[in-house]
């Protein structure tokens, strides 16, 4: 299982009952369905993934994009960007620049990099690593990247937890040796998709990066996964915050929209916005609603989060 291939998308939705009850939404004479409040840019920087609007927008990566920034969205992010052809890339890029528009993370992928356990400090896996971070900068050139995602791997049970500690924190020192003269930093990602993996905590993202002690190795704060692995989602956020890099959301449960579990995301949202962040907040979740429809849910979703600076 790759990490950048866990995007599902929801089920279910009925045109007739959302249109009706959602009237913020219009039809367009293009076919297309706009936010009535589309000229509105949102108070934070929310970013979409490429497909979350496909229906509305068509494949086309650059007609999303520009879905997207009519919408109100000023970043996107796009966990298999180092999978896409170099002329995507550059094409995205600068598209990116025309619109404005910041590109949050991608993910540093040498294919399944669970597998590529930093944590058992093999020296093949050291230098896959540092090879895939010398890949990511040029990625990141391409397209302006600041942000890329880390997941250092899975825990290694023959060794002591402090010892795996130790050789996480050598493989990221190698890599932020890389990163931080082309000004990218490597986000790290504590997971809930899997107990075997070494990184799941945000006091444990925080001790490494103290560790690494690089300004391109901090947290990547996931909201959906530090709520279903520690919760107290505000009070871990401020006791993180100098080396909180990155924000993804997704409710849970379902890994959909805000609005459709159990995160109070306005809360967190203004939380966020009170205390001074500045950086892009990701949309890896799905949707729970499918098509059309669905697409105008989500965009409702977060009209409805963001209205706290209203």
């Amino acid at each position: 299982m790759q990490r950048r291939n866990f995007l599902q998308q929801g089920i279910l939705g009925s045109a007739a009952a959302l249109v009706g009850a959602q009237p913020v939404f219009a039809n367009a004479a293009n076919g297309k369905v706009y936010d009535k409040n589309a000229t509105k840019t949102f108070t934070c920087d929310y970013a979409p993934h490429f497909g979350m609007f496909e229906n509305n927008a068509g494949k086309d990566l650059i007609d999303q994009l520009k879905y997207m920034h009519d919408q109100g969205f000023r970043s996107i992010e796009d966990n298999g960007m180092m999978d896409r052809p170099v002329d995507v890339q550059e094409k995205i890029g600068k598209e990116l620049n025309r619109l404005g528009m910041r590109m949050g993370v991608f993910v540093i992928d040498g294919g399944d990099n669970w597998k590529t356990s930093l944590a058992t400090g093999k020296k093949e896996f050291y230098d896959t690593f540092v090879s895939i971070c010398t890949k990511a900068v040029e990625v990141s050139k391409r397209v302006n990247a600041k942000w890329a995602t880390v997941v250092p791997g899975y825990f290694e049970r023959k060794l002591p937890m402090d010892i795996q500690t130790a050789h996480v924190i050598e493989a990221l020192r190698l890599g932020a040796k890389i990163l931080e003269p082309a000004g990218l930093t490597m986000v790290l990602e504590p997971l809930s998709d899997n107990p075997d993996l070494f990184l799941r905590t945000s006091n444990q993202a925080y001790m490494v990066c103290k560790a690494v002690n690089s300004p391109s190795c901090k947290i990547l704060f996931d909201l959906y996964h530090m709520q279903r692995n520690e919760g107290d989602l505000i009070v871990n956020i401020d006791a993180c915050w100098d080396e909180l890099g990155y924000v993804q959301i997704g409710d849970n449960p379902g890994r959909n929209e805000p609005g459709t579990g159990e995160v109070n995301y306005k809360n967190i949202f203004q939380h966020l916005h009170k205390k001074g962040y500045k950086g892009i907040l990701g949309m890896e979740h799905g949707k729970s609603k499918e098509g059309k429809e669905g697409e105008l849910a989500l965009l409702q979703a977060y009209r409805e989060a963001d209205s706290f600076a209203v």
